[in-house]
């Protein structure tokens, strides 16, 4: 569900653990979030309170998004009014993007694998957005990064394996300090989704290596 989503863990049929989505990108080095972290660090500032409670933000939004979509009543008991009312910001922004298309939900907050690449990944929506069958996928951060890119690469390619039509690949980034939405087509991803094949083994041989 979508308040756990950092949570979840993907398995094949016969219960062994393949690797996410997420895990395997962040293999990455990140110099941007390396330098962010500095700064903080520079100021005082302890950048994994500043990252969780950002997280945290990101996955209320992103189940307020799931029960909307849904026609669920959300549940946040678990969360701080503070992050609650951050993430409704974002939400908003939702709700202006809604508001501006057409969306017709087939899969939201869906867990997928692909059985031969030995991976997994949680779409975030799939369905038509005006009139186009869609990979939308939720962002709450401040900007766009390249690795975004290797993510719905990834995604999409769960979505055709497990026989899902894939016209249009789509990043919504929905502001949660201005409330402010930006849409994004990444449709071109054939060199993002080579990349990511590629990261599959070195992640699992990492995984290996890092446990002895």
């Amino acid at each position: 569900m979508g308040k756990n989503k950092v949570h979840t863990r993907y398995k094949l049929e016969d219960g062994t653990p393949i690797a996410g989505t997420t895990t395997i990108i962040g293999i990455l080095a990140k110099p941007a979030l390396i330098n962010w972290a500095w700064k903080l660090g520079i100021e005082g500032i302890d950048y994994k309170k500043v990252r969780d409670t950002a997280g945290s933000i990101g996955t209320i939004a992103h189940y307020l998004i799931q029960c909307h979509l849904k026609e669920e009543k959300a549940d946040l008991a678990d969360y701080t009014q503070e992050n609650i009312d951050k993430a409704k910001v974002a939400f908003n922004a939702f709700l202006d993007f809604e508001e501006q298309h057409k969306l017709e939900n087939i899969l939201v907050e869906a867990q997928l694998i692909d059985t031969k690449l030995l991976y997994g990944g949680t779409i975030d929506f799939y369905g038509k957005v005006d009139g186009k069958l869609t990979l939308l996928d939720f962002k709450t951060g401040s900007g766009l990064w390249p690795e975004m890119r290797l993510q719905v690469a990834a995604y999409r390619n769960l979505l055709q394996v497990n026989g899902h039509k894939v016209e249009s690949v789509q990043l919504l980034r929905i502001d949660k300090e201005t409330g402010e939405f930006h849409h994004h087509m990444l449709n071109e991803l054939s060199e993002a989704w080579h990349m990511f094949k590629l990261m599959i083994p070195v992640a699992r041989l990492k995984k290996k290596i890092w446990k002895k």
